[in-house]
């Protein structure tokens, strides 16, 4: 099972949907809290071509992006096939 990156923020409704259905998946979550440490908001930009809304998400190597993103994965039965590689 591929690890999972989560850049995400304090009060963050959509970064708690993310963490609700990726928890429900059983994956190991390595979450970046971009608002503690400006240096991983700069990361994130970096790694997703620019991108600046929360939370933006990687699953192995394959760059997801955002929450909408996720849920259409699991709404088109996609996301557990990238979990599992």
């Amino acid at each position: 099972m591929k690890q999972v990156l989560l850049y995400t923020g304090e009060n963050c409704s959509f970064c708690e949907a993310a963490k609700a259905l990726l928890k429900t998946k059983n994956v190991v979550i390595n979450e970046i809290d971009i608002s503690k440490d400006p240096s991983k908001k700069l990361e994130m930009e970096k790694r997703t071509g620019g991108a600046k809304t929360i939370p933006q998400i990687f699953i192995g190597d394959t760059y997801i992006g955002g929450n909408d993103q996720l849920q259409l994965l699991e709404r088109n039965k996609k996301l557990d096939k990238i979990i599992k590689g």
